[in-house]
């Protein structure tokens, strides 16, 4: 009876130990269940080719919105992009993305003179795809991504390959 009663208590010691705790074990099944072993909710910082200013939100743990935008000499472009994340399972903090959304933006004639082929408007809106790795740093709050994007503008019928490399500060 004595050893019944020690095991009892021992084992609601151990679970107890066990259960209060907050933490997550970075294993193979946790990672279906979690993109990273750290985890951030929202990420701002510069992406180049070309050169932009970006900024991610998740909505749910697998889903964000980036919005990106580029500032140059002839005008601007803003792009909103739903992205859906996967972990890789293999690689702790990484994952791959894709998405897709849309684009505006302004140009100067300028910018007219020197595309040819373009229509006469000062302005493009079009939709964009997105494809590409994420990562972010342990015990650091920096998210780099790496990634393609592909974008068609309707109004002025031309399209982009752009994408590059991005440079976030994670929070």
């Amino acid at each position: 009876m004595r050893i019944k009663i020690i095991n009892l208590l021992f084992l609601s010691f151990f679970t107890n130990a066990v259960f209060a705790q907050n933490f997550t074990l970075d294993t193979t099944i946790n990672r279906q269940d979690h993109l990273y072993a750290e985890p951030y909710q929202k990420a701002i910082g510069v992406k180049m080719y070309p050169g932009a200013i970006s900024y991610k939100k998740f909505l749910q743990k697998n889903k964000a919105f980036e919005a990106i935008g580029y500032v140059t000499l002839d005008g601007f472009s803003a792009s909103l992009v739903k992205e859906f994340y996967a972990p890789i399972i293999e690689v702790d903090q990484l994952t791959w993305f894709y998405g897709y959304g849309g684009h505006v933006g302004l140009w100067s004639d300028e910018f007219k003179r020197t595309n040819l082929g373009t229509s006469n408007s000062n302005i493009a809106v079009g939709v964009d795809g997105i494809i590409g790795l994420d990562y972010k740093v342990k015990n650091a709050p920096i998210n780099l991504s790496f990634d393609w994007q592909p974008s068609f503008s309707i109004i002025q019928a031309y399209f982009k390959n752009q994408g590059g490399i991005a440079v976030r500060y994670a929070f």
